[in-house]
């Protein structure tokens, strides 16, 4: 049993005693007390993925993490664009959640950590891959509230398909001046500031403040408070997030842009600021394009309640790659066009894929954040089933029925939709589109959408402003509907295949007598299912056990199963 002390040197004994052996044992004891939980959770994933002691350390939440918490970060550093660098400090507030000498921390290993302040005194520290730890001159007692100052400079890495691999992406506007953004979902904002770079903590609040030339405007999260005149012929730009932020979400946009706003009017009358920073030689596609965020936010209003991040408004800002849910300082490189840069969406739709997907993450990802990185289904699924009801809303159920069914023929189904914990697991983009199927699927089996959507909302406000869990969202969801879902999500989550309905066609004096039964991994799985004439579906409860039902006036020719509704393969036995 670890005691109330949490260390490193209690975790991991005589790791840094002699300098030739510190490394080597760092690995093995951390292995050793790691990857057990990285290859415990699914067999699917022992032999898909070696996860190496980087993941290890960045995804889990060893005692030398969970021993404090943090409250409030403020970022402040300074932009050299002929060099690509940056340099400043962080200063973290923490809480001690038990006493401590020691805590670890995260920041990639190209990065330079200049010095380490507490109580106005230097703190040595170790380095291993993209994590170091610090060591306090006397244990930490509980409960105390502290500053740590983290001095460090450093070239951040390049993205090299931003957003998806992470990093700075840097290009020019029309007339040669310099336009750059930085995105780090799933590799880590460690990429550029050092944080305790895990999903499970998030500040209460944060400042971040960024010095670039006067002909330029850096863009952040937040409101901004106060432009400064700095050195060298330098601005500081100050902005301040008064929510909780996961720290993906934090970021940094730097143009000469051209900023223009509007508002949104709440049913309760209340206003919101929206902002829209954008190069200027795009401000009247800009001007157009952006009018569509109104009426998103009216559909999201509806289905979930008013736009979460209010104190801080909603701002989209103009970027060098396609797009990412930056939390009020939406990233948007949609080039303004329909769908997804002029794409996959339905022909006959016209709206912007950017704007109403990374939109919907500020209720289902940045006011609602998962715990680990292996139930990001939380973020996408959800957020991606917001695409459909944008549709319902905005043109009808039967059209969201067929952008439901265009998204069905991107789910590859190669590997559940949760992975092993503990290790910065990355899953496919099978949690935006089976994550939808399912909920799609789990709207049809309650069969009540107002059951449904009260849930939906619920679930929402429930943990908005909070981290979660896939268990702890089940849970919620089979309370709040008085059924087990359990198994539900146990086949469509965990395991690869999807449910498989078997049936039996047999024509008889009272009409067509139906067979069927759901063949499913998980045992005791039940759901109901709609088959029949497609115009008028009868609903029936399906188990594992072969159940029969007759539907009268029905040939064996024209019977179907509603697949549009239902995530789920169909098998006719002879």
């Amino acid at each position: 049993m670890m005691s109330n002390t949490c260390s490193i040197s209690t975790l991991f004994p005589m790791c840094f005693k002699k300098e030739k052996m510190k490394n080597k044992l760092l690995i093995l004891l951390i292995f050793a007390f790691g990857l057990p939980t990285a290859h415990c959770q699914r067999d699917f994933f022992k032999d898909k993925k070696q996860f190496t002691l980087s993941d290890t350390l960045r995804g889990m939440l060893s005692p030398a993490r969970t021993c404090f918490d943090v409250t409030f970060y403020d970022l402040q550093i300074r932009v050299d664009i002929p060099k690509r660098s940056i340099a400043g400090f962080n200063e973290m507030t923490f809480q001690a959640v038990h006493a401590f000498d020691s805590l670890q921390l995260d920041l990639f290993e190209n990065m330079k950590i200049d010095k380490i302040i507490f109580e106005n005194k230097s703190l040595k520290f170790k380095r291993l891959h993209n994590t170091f730890w610090v060591y306090f001159l006397k244990t930490v007692p509980q409960k105390t509230v502290g500053k740590l100052k983290i001095e460090y400079h450093g070239t951040p890495i390049i993205a090299k398909n931003a957003p998806w691999d992470g990093g700075f992406t840097w290009k020019k506007d029309a007339a040669g001046k310099p336009w750059f953004a930085v995105s780090c979902e799933g590799i880590g904002a460690s990429l550029w500031w050092p944080n305790k770079d895990h999903l499970s903590d998030e500040p209460d609040s944060m400042s971040i403040s960024v010095s670039v030339p006067n002909d330029l405007k850096a863009v952040c999260n937040g409101n901004l408070r106060q432009i400064s005149e700095d050195t060298f012929g330098y601005k500081k730009y100050q902005w301040f997030v008064s929510y909780p932020i996961n720290n993906y979400n934090v970021t940094l946009n730097v143009a000469d842009y051209h900023h223009f706003d509007d508002t949104y009017t709440a049913k309760d009358g209340s206003k919101l600021n929206l902002d829209y920073y954008v190069l200027k030689e795009n401000a009247a596609k800009a001007a157009s394009q952006f009018q569509q965020t109104k009426l998103m936010l009216a559909c999201y209003e509806k289905y979930l309640g008013k736009y979460p991040f209010w104190r801080d408004g909603y701002a989209l800002v103009e970027t060098p790659y396609l797009g990412m849910e930056h939390q009020s300082a939406i990233a948007y490189g949609n080039q303004y066009m329909r769908g997804y840069l002029g794409g996959m969406i339905p022909a006959d739709m016209n709206w912007d894929y950017i704007i109403v997907h990374e939109s919907g993450h500020e209720y289902w990802g940045n006011a609602v954040s998962c715990k680990d990185h292996t139930d990001m289904w939380i973020h996408e699924g959800f957020t991606t089933y917001l695409e459909s009801l944008y549709v319902e809303e905005t043109m009808s159920y039967q059209d969201a029925l067929r952008y439901l069914a265009n998204q069905k023929m991107m789910i590859e189904g190669l590997q559940p939709l949760i992975g092993p914990a503990d290790v910065n697991f990355s899953p496919t983009s099978d949690i935006y589109f089976k994550g939808t199927w399912m909920i799609h699927t789990l709207r049809h089996a309650i069969g009540n959408d107002k059951l449904f959507f009260d849930m939906f909302k619920a679930l929402y406000h429930q943990f908005a402003y909070k981290t979660t869990t896939t268990q702890e969202v089940i849970q919620f969801i089979s309370t709040y509907l008085k059924k087990d879902y359990a198994p539900f999500f146990e086949q469509y989550l965990y395991q690869v295949k999807m449910p498989i309905l078997q049936y039996k066609l047999k024509k008889t004096w009272q009409g067509l007598e139906v067979s069927y039964r759901w063949e499913t991994d998980v045992k005791g799985f039940e759901m109901p299912i709609r088959f029949g004439q497609a115009s008028a579906y009868k609903t029936v409860s399906a188990t594992n056990e072969w159940s029969k039902t007759v539907i009268k006036g029905l040939k064996a020719a024209n019977f179907a199963v509603a697949t549009e509704l239902f995530y789920i393969e169909t098998k006719k036995i002879d």
